[in-house]
């Protein structure tokens, strides 16, 4: 997904904005969804891109790795089928002198049972 957010270290970033990128991977036993053709038994891809644009869209952040940990946290929080989740959260355009495709951070968590 790419998304528009105003998260950064430097106040231009908090006031402009700029493109973030975000991968999720999300881990859950899905066998009856699969099994049994069944929407109600999986996840809802459509509210799990609504919250990702929610949180990147949402307060100013420092740092990738608070935006990604709140990204983790929500997830848990709203959809119960979901055992763990991993995040890719990069800026395409960060104010750092050099040459990259971008920079990003990789998180990995899982539902504490």
């Amino acid at each position: 997904m790419t998304l528009y957010g105003y998260h950064g270290a430097l106040p231009e970033e908090n006031k402009l904005g700029q493109r973030f990128v975000v991968d999720l991977t999300l881990f859950a036993d899905l066998h009856e969804a699969g099994e049994q053709d069944d929407l109600r038994l999986t996840v809802d891809y459509a509210k799990i891109v609504a919250l990702a644009q929610e949180i990147v869209g949402g307060p100013p952040k420092k740092l990738l790795e608070s935006v990604a940990e709140t990204l983790c946290a929500a997830i848990f929080e709203r959809f119960s089928r979901i055992d763990g989740v991993c995040v890719r959260l990069a800026k395409t355009d960060p104010p750092i002198p050099g040459t990259y495709k971008d920079v990003a951070v990789v998180l990995t968590r899982w539902r504490s049972r």
